[in-house]
């Protein structure tokens, strides 16, 4: 057996396979869909114009991926636990793929919601594939390595998506430009696919495979009967029925502008979460397999690492969509000149990431604090800038400069919370608790945006662009600090160390 540290054995095969490469096909497909979720923002202009769509269609080009996204990484990542990560990975990032080519070939408004509900089907497929690969294959101080070239991917995704669309509209201009912000996914996401069948170890795929095989001899009836049964696919499907239910009822409010008949989702949301857990305890009381087991929230690094991702995203991912608002509506400014401002966002959140993820496991909970402090510092110096520009006259260039100190506590903050969340987690488990800490994040995202953005749009209906910006940011800092309270709670109750499994 090789000591190489990136070679990989699966038992049923005597081919050799190497985490470098499996990080890779795992990482890129990540970055299309955190960057189809950031990169729309600045291509609504663009798609009202030559789509002719209406406000409520533009609403759905926003929310329908997000929902379905968020619906569907629970279910998925209990069926990649179970089936296969492997197989799940493909056919979610085919999917999104398709749906892709769909959309950038959209002749209509509803069609272009259509293809963008399918393509956050698919990103829900394949995403809590890629952190529970990394629980099965990495141990360790390798595992933060590997996290913290995750949470890089997903900072810099988020930061880079508005520049990749606004220099692609800027040099393909507003018809063919916005079709190939979607189009360019589509190459990207076969050729991962390609990639994944020849690199993937598919190691549960290969163990389902070979007990089958070792099920054949069984001659008698009563024998064939309990084979059958033991080789049964526990995929608790009232559990994930209703776990999908309470999250639309949860997320579609915030997502939709349909008056206040649709608030009473709310509440009913609320009974759905009920009824959920309840029949999760129920389901493993009587011996079957839960679709998430609840004995994940024991786990104190989990529940407190998905609390503060999901109250981090409640106030985080409103930044650049604020940002694209006021730039672009309230100064003029264009698609590209919008993206670039986040420019030097994306680029210190990947080297703040990579830092992180080097010290996690030593004293990450400081880092998680102290990267939610720079956040919150960032967002306020912004808001200053954006009062000098009203009031001195100064460039809007320099909010590139404080949301820069954002982009630290970004970068540091996912992957070192990403790390910590996951670190005491069962490797079988891996994908379903990836599934949902995912939809914790969704979830505040949908919430977060839909509260920032009626924070700015109430301000700023009245005319005052500026002071709708600046209460807009007042708002993500007050959001954020409930995540620090999580924050500080989760190292009192942990400690900085490894926590204790």
């Amino acid at each position: 057996m090789s000591d190489d540290p990136d070679v990989i054995h699966v038992e049923g095969t005597d081919r050799v396979f190497r985490r470098s490469r499996i990080l890779v096909v795992l990482l890129i497909p990540i970055a299309m869909a955190l960057i189809a979720v950031s990169s729309i923002n600045v291509a609504l202009p663009t798609i009202s114009h030559t789509l002719g769509a209406t406000d409520s269609d533009l609403q759905w080009v926003l929310s329908g991926y997000a929902l379905t996204f968020g619906i569907t990484l629970v279910p998925a990542g209990r069926a990649g636990d179970v089936l296969g990560r492997g197989s799940f990975f493909i056919v979610g990032l085919l999917v999104f793929s398709l749906a892709s080519l769909a959309s950038g070939l959209a002749p209509s408004p509803e069609f272009l919601n259509v293809a963008r509900l399918a393509q956050g089907v698919g990103a829900g497929l394949y995403n809590p594939q890629t952190m529970g690969m990394i629980q099965q294959y990495w141990r360790g101080m390798e595992r933060a390595k590997a996290f913290a070239l995750f949470g890089t991917v997903v900072a810099v995704s988020v930061a880079i998506g508005p520049v990749l669309a606004g220099g692609i509209i800027d040099a393909f201009g507003p018809e063919i430009g916005w079709r190939t912000t979607f189009l360019i996914n589509f190459p990207l996401g076969l050729l991962g696919c390609v990639l994944a069948l020849r690199w993937f170890p598919f190691g549960k795929e290969r163990a389902r495979r070979a007990a089958r095989r070792a099920a054949k001899p069984a001659r008698t009836a009563r024998t064939a009967v309990v084979s059958v049964r033991r080789s049964r696919v526990d995929l608790d499907p009232v559990g994930a029925m209703l776990l999908a239910l309470a999250v639309l009822a949860v997320m579609l409010p915030f997502m939709s502008d349909g008056g206040g008949g649709v608030w009473l989702l709310l509440p009913a949301g609320a009974v759905l979460v009920t009824l959920w857990i309840a029949w999760e305890r129920r389901y493993k009381a009587r011996g079957r397999a839960p679709m998430v087991d609840l004995a994940l929230f024991s786990f104190p690094s989990f529940s407190n690492g998905t609390a503060v991702a999901g109250t981090f995203f409640l106030g985080s991912t409103s930044i650049f969509v604020v940002v694209a608002l006021y730039l672009q509506n309230g100064l003029g400014a264009s698609a590209l000149e919008t993206g670039l401002v986040g420019l030097p966002n994306a680029v210190v959140s990947a080297f703040a990431s990579i830092w992180a993820g080097r010290h996690a496991l030593a004293r990450g909970r400081t880092i998680v604090i102290g990267a939610l402090g720079c956040v919150i510092a960032g967002v306020a110096l912004s808001a200053g800038v954006v009062l000098l520009i009203e009031q001195a006259g100064i460039s809007f260039w320099w909010l590139a400069v404080t949301l820069t100190l954002a982009g630290v506590g970004q970068g540091a903050l996912g992957s070192a919370n990403q790390t910590l969340a996951l670190e005491t987690v069962p490797t079988s488990y891996g994908g379903t608790a990836g599934g949902v800490k995912s939809t914790a994040e969704r979830i505040g995202t949908a919430i977060g945006n839909a509260m920032i953005t009626a924070t700015f749009f109430g301000v700023v209906g009245a005319g005052e662009w500026a002071l709708g910006f600046v209460a807009a940011f007042g708002a993500i800092c007050l959001l954020l600090l409930v995540s620090v309270v999580v924050a500080v709670h989760d190292r009192r109750v942990v400690g900085d160390g490894p926590a204790a499994t």
